[in-house]
């Protein structure tokens, strides 16, 4: 039998600082430092623990116990609490009552996590799904999860993913577009945003939601890190979303992990001729997700029911519109048309119907997408 100690408070520096010394001594991962935990109640006390009894806990052996002996660089330790200081981090262990509750309850859940932002118990306890797909979207695939952020959101739900290109990000400013919260989990320190080119989308997640990490302050996006990265994703949520996925995709990871996690997977189906939907379309055939065709069909899968109002776009009268705003959307459709097609079809110069479809973006009825294609993201009355 090993001295355990009694569960350490949440907000305890000294233990705080114990457990990142802990997770930076080489070897020693998640699952040894869950071990060293269960047998010794706290990290502070797995340090103050001599060599010969760390190396007699299943899993640990002689080598793993003599790094944690020798470890004291707590310079390093010191450092990360500076950088986390200088981006407006926070350190939240298990032991702390805003660590999320859905994903202490995975098999393999990080020991803390670094946050910016805002996580109360909420995000995890009831009202999360995560939304992942393909890196190399379509236009399909963008406005799918366009069109499920905005109304998961008005429904109070929190969007979670990867902040990844495609459909990860798509689900993100889709969250915040809509005026909802969305969480961020990255492969890297919180310091350290990948893509570069998401940052800021990333300070806008913060203000709104937030951006969150197992991985040191520093840590650089790994590829090792990403598939650890999707057990984090899924774990905070109650179910999983994929609207994309290619049949090696990281999406389907998340998809399996999720399902690992007894928690529930959802699919959009897709063309059978796209390789962007050929994972998500045999998850579908495997049985291994519910097929996706309204938010309604993920809220039976979870035993929830909305108004019929809350379940589809917002609706706008005709008669707020101005009438060169009216011409466009008389024109436009939920199909995405470019620019030009769409001012010829209104008779309209680029330059005036770019004004007022920027104001038509503003009001949420028109949504853009990349090389300035537009479609309908609301119905109008007449």
């Amino acid at each position: 039998m090993y001295a355990r100690t009694r569960r350490p408070a949440a907000g305890d520096r000294d233990e705080e600082r114990a457990l990142i010394a802990l997770s930076l001594v080489p070897g020693v991962g998640i699952g040894r430092i869950r071990l060293l935990l269960a047998a010794f109640g706290s990290a502070r006390a797995v340090l103050s623990t001599p060599r010969s009894v760390l190396s007699g806990v299943p899993g640990i052996g002689s080598r793993t116990a003599e790094r944690i002996a020798r470890f004291d660089d707590l310079s390093t330790v010191d450092r990360q609490f500076e950088r986390a200081r200088r981006v407006g981090a926070e350190f939240i262990s298990m032991w702390d009552d805003r660590y999320p509750y859905l994903l202490r309850k995975i098999y393999d859940p990080p020991p803390f996590i670094w946050v910016r932002g805002r996580m109360p118990v909420a995000d995890g306890a009831e009202r999360a799904l995560a939304i992942v797909g393909t890196r190399r979207a379509s236009a399909y695939g963008r406005r799918t999860t366009h069109d499920i952020s905005h109304i998961l959101v008005r429904l109070g739900f929190t969007i979670v993913s990867g902040l990844a290109y495609g459909i990860d990000v798509a689900s993100h400013a889709a969250a915040l577009e809509a005026g909802g919260r969305t969480i961020a989990v990255l492969g890297s320190g919180v310091d350290r945003v990948y893509p570069a080119r998401h940052r800021r989308l990333t300070e806008d997640i913060v203000h709104r939601g937030a951006v969150i990490s197992e991985f040191p302050m520093g840590a650089k996006p790994e590829a090792q890190n990403f598939p650890r990265r999707n057990r984090v994703v899924s774990g905070l949520c109650l179910g999983t979303i994929v609207v994309e996925a290619r049949e090696d995709g990281g999406a389907l990871i998340t998809a399996r992990l999720a399902l690992q996690q007894n928690r529930e997977v959802f699919a959009v189906p897709g063309p059978i001729h796209s390789p962007a939907s050929a994972g998500t379309n045999r998850l579908i055939q495997g049985g291994e997700a519910k097929l996706v065709q309204t938010v309604e069909d993920i809220l039976d899968e979870l035993g929830m029911r909305a108004d019929a109002e809350d379940l589809s776009l917002p609706t706008i009268d005709v008669a707020s519109l101005s009438p060169e705003e009216q011409a466009l959307c008389k024109v436009l459709s939920p199909e995405p048309m470019h620019i030009d097609a769409l001012c010829g079809a209104a008779g309209l110069e680029p330059a005036v119907a770019l004004v007022h479809l920027l104001n038509l973006e503003f009001k949420g009825v028109v949504h853009q997408q990349a090389g300035k294609h537009f479609y309908l993201s609301a119905s109008i009355n007449p």
